[in-house]
């Protein structure tokens, strides 16, 4: 039976690191897409919480790097390699990206959930990180939490319930 595990909590437009005896885990997303990074060998799990897919969205002068898909995944790669993860070895899991409201208008800046996961999955690209399984879409939000030392990444549903990618 497992001790009391010590959980690294991500927050909305945030990115942290945990290694092989800690959990990774972030709630809240809805539109938004967690991201999760890891490293099998050397059990070590990165997690943005993406909340828009492009820094262009940026206002002000004062960039949250991890707010947005197109530097929030480059700077998660950067920070798991400082930690010893190996980007060769990098494999992603995500979720998230729900339309949380129905709009009556089909405008594309309204489909932010969908165009969340879309930038996710290009920089996931541009990285040359396999995208080994995802919980997408939908309009419910979730909680996720992940485990560097078996690579589960367990999903809580709202009204959906719990299952394990």
């Amino acid at each position: 039976m497992l001790t009391s595990v010590d959980v690294v909590k991500v927050g909305i437009a945030q990115l942290d690191i945990a290694t092989t005896t800690q959990r990774i885990r972030t709630s809240g997303l809805g539109s938004c897409v967690g991201v999760v990074l890891y490293d099998e060998i050397k059990q070590i799990a990165g997690l943005v919480h993406v909340m828009l897919p492009d820094s262009s969205l940026s206002r002000g002068n004062q960039l949250t790097v991890a707010k947005f898909a197109d530097t929030g995944v480059p700077a998660l790669v950067q920070e798991m390699q400082k930690k010893g993860a190996s980007t060769f070895r990098l494999k992603a899991k995500i979720a998230g990206g729900a339309q949380m409201f129905q709009f009556t208008s089909n405008q594309d800046s309204m489909r932010i959930g969908p165009r969340n996961v879309e930038a996710v999955k290009v920089q996931l690209k541009k990285l040359n990180i396999p995208l080994l399984a995802e919980d997408t879409g939908g309009n419910s939000g979730r909680t996720i939490e992940f485990n560097p030392q078996t690579s589960k990444l367990q999903i809580r549903t709202v009204n959906q319930g719990v299952k394990d990618l």
